[in-house]
């Protein structure tokens, strides 16, 4: 049985998702700045919010500027609003190790705590692989009480990844390229690459649980990929797409394989693979679309488009 009004506070996107995926919503008093899915978790308090200057029209490179900049000067990308955990007294507190630059780590959270006298218990969702985010939302609810819900969510999008194995394992597998940045380019990693190979790809310059790679575009024209998946962490559809279409002029992007073929596709990076949460699924089926029209033939409804050159 979930413990009444538990008090659980969110420091990543992803774990919000699963908080409300698991019917915890009256149990969640706080999230991050950049917790937006579902909607209504942007009437939740912030506890943690980006210490960058960022708006909406911050270009790609002066993003990646301003991060290195932080990171080399050992300042905090994300700072924990620590007066409002104090008043929350959170029991449960779901945080992660895997990127500083995605949400607030888990050991700069428990040092907070031991300063302002909070016992919470602190999570950390460091998932590496496709089934780690599923095996997320188990842990979660194991510690929420809310175990039978967790139990049969994981088991629902287990199937529905065998599903897309079954329906493109003995296919040709395409050379794929998941482009997770712009400016400077990056190769997608962690679950990105396990993604490409359930989907039918194979990547040819990520690795499976490996961290996302900084790369040239010479090296990603070297590689001929025969399709590119342009997945700029962060950013939504809208956005990838008008990133991606000015990505055609680089020479040695536009000579690649994949541009000449007309098969570049812009995803909807923030919603379905850059977090590790229950849509990140969803991605998987939307990148076994774009390698494997022919075996899944319904395009999914929302967060890919093909970009071609104008």
């Amino acid at each position: 049985m979930q413990t009444s009004m538990m008090r659980i506070v969110s420091l990543l996107p992803s774990a919000t998702e699963i908080v409300y995926a698991l019917g915890l919503e009256d149990s969640l008093c706080a999230v991050t700045c950049d917790c937006d899915y579902p909607p209504r978790a942007k009437e939740k308090p912030v506890a943690s919010c980006s210490g960058l200057s960022l708006d909406a029209d911050t270009a790609p490179g002066v993003i990646d500027d301003l991060v290195r900049a932080s990171v080399s000067n050992g300042e905090p990308i994300y700072q924990l609003d620590r007066a409002l955990i104090q008043q929350l007294q959170p029991e449960v507190i779901l945080a992660q190790d895997l990127c500083r630059v995605c949400a607030v780590p888990s050991g700069h959270v428990t040092e907070a705590l031991d300063v302002i006298g909070c016992s919470a218990e602190v999570i950390s969702l460091d998932p590496h692989s496709v089934d780690e985010v599923i095996g997320g939302i188990e842990v979660v609810g194991h510690a929420t009480g809310t175990r039978d819900r967790a139990t049969k969510l994981a088991g629902e999008l287990r199937t529905r990844v065998r599903d897309v194995v079954n329906r493109t394992t003995g296919r040709s597998r395409p050379r794929t390229v998941a482009l997770e940045w712009a400016d400077p380019p990056f190769i997608g990693g962690h679950w990105v690459p396990e993604m490409i190979r359930l989907a039918g790809g194979s990547d040819v310059m990520g690795f499976e649980g490996e961290p996302s790679t900084r790369v040239s575009w010479e090296d990603i024209h070297a590689a001929a990929p025969e399709v590119i998946v342009f997945m700029p962490c962060g950013y939504g559809l809208k956005e990838a797409v008008a990133q991606a279409r000015d990505l055609y002029g680089i020479d040695a992007f536009a000579a690649t394989p994949a541009a000449r073929r007309g098969a570049v596709f812009a995803v909807d990076s923030s919603s379905y693979f850059s977090r590790p949460g229950p849509r990140l699924v969803q991605g998987l089926e939307i990148l076994a679309w774009t390698l494997h029209p022919e075996a899944c033939p319904y395009r999914p409804p929302e967060g890919v488009e093909r970009v071609m050159h104008s």
